[in-house]
């Protein structure tokens, strides 16, 4: 059986609280009614008093004393509800205070899962909560430092082999074949075009860029118009309100997928739809799709088919990789598929 309250922290400890204090007062209730004197209080009033009042009984026919019926006074019972809302709400507050940097701990996990630029959170709280998040602060700083020391290198060896490149084009220049000519020519502009995508890659990692309301419905008619103004076949259908995201990001990514869809799907449609708590833009190509057992490999940096995705009409590897990462940067994800009636389904899924 499920309970319908969450059990959390927050929750186990307001429980035991007030369960320790309830159950103390339900004792000290107890107590209060077997040690109690019995039957009613003796009459202390002065002789002839009784005189005054004709319609009071006579002494004779009330109850005797001794073990009669026990009864605790409204007052009692109004006091004992007071009291157990003021230790409830003292309860509830104590416990959410204790259980509040344990809350920011868990969502700067899940800000750090979604990117390394995410803030530090803040060291409050007991002593214990104090030294993890000074130790989760530290552990976020030393990997941002690492990402941005391998990003450094590999932009300058990138950058680096530039000079060996061009080199080797101009000894080129004094080969007597055409073909062998030709063919090294080839070799270099695709290891050129992958270090320009590397360096892009590199550069947009390490570029930081603010959340905005954007009208995401109108950047998916503007791309697709864009589209057709240099003939390319793409439609644009489905609506959705505003997204708080990156712009630059979401651009970037959705770029890529349109540049892949055409390239080899020739056609692309993209289709919008929200819910309460997402939104899905699926691109869908009608070229050869993908092999079921290759779907999560194309994500992995300069992996290219040789079946569906020439490397000679390709790109250099990265584009599915630049998409998936800055989809993750923004809190999404983004899925692949192959359409029932052919065709390759990019599915980015953003959180409202």
């Amino acid at each position: 059986m499920k309970w319908p309250v969450p059990d959390t922290v927050f929750t186990r400890l307001f429980g035991l609280v007030l369960a320790a204090l309830l159950c103390s007062h339900l004792v000290m209730t107890a107590l209060f009614m077997v040690f109690a004197p019995d039957g009613p209080p003796q009459d202390r009033r002065p002789p002839g008093a009784e005189a005054q009042h004709p319609d009071r009984p006579p002494p004779g026919d009330r109850a005797p004393p001794g073990k009669g019926e026990r009864r605790m006074p409204p007052e009692f019972w109004a006091g004992f509800a007071i009291q157990l809302a003021v230790v409830t709400l003292l309860a509830w507050y104590g416990a959410r205070r204790l259980v509040r940097p344990i809350e920011q701990l868990t969502q700067g996990a899940r800000e750090l899962g979604r990117t390394l630029d995410s803030p530090p959170i803040d060291e409050t709280g007991p002593l214990e909560t104090r030294q993890a998040a000074q130790l989760f602060n530290d552990m976020r700083a030393k990997l941002r430092r690492q990402m941005d020391e391998r990003s450094h290198f590999l932009a300058a060896v990138s950058h680096d082999l530039r000079t060996p490149l061009t080199r080797i084009r101009l000894r080129g220049t004094q080969i007597t074949d055409s073909t062998l000519q030709q063919r090294l020519n080839q070799d270099i502009d695709d290891m050129a075009a992958m270090l320009d995508a590397t360096l892009a890659y590199l550069r947009d990692n390490s570029q930081q860029e603010n959340w905005e309301q954007l009208d995401i419905e109108a950047l998916l008619q503007a791309m697709a118009e864009d589209a057709q103004e240099l003939g390319q076949p793409v439609t644009c259908s489905g609506q959705a309100s505003q997204l708080r995201t990156l712009p630059a990001t979401l651009r970037r990514c959705l770029d890529n997928l349109l540049e892949n869809a055409l390239r080899y799907g020739l056609r692309a449609d993209i289709s919008l739809q929200q819910s309460n708590t997402t939104v899905e833009i699926c691109i869908r190509d009608h070229g050869p799709g993908i092999p079921e057992a290759e779907l999560a490999r194309v994500f992995e940096p300069f992996v290219r088919l040789e079946d569906s995705r020439n490397r000679h009409t390709g790109g250099t590897g990265l584009g599915l990789t630049i998409a998936r990462d800055a989809a993750r940067r923004m809190g999404g994800e983004l899925y692949l598929s192959n359409a029932g009636g052919g065709g390759l389904i990019a599915l980015l899924v953003l959180p409202r």
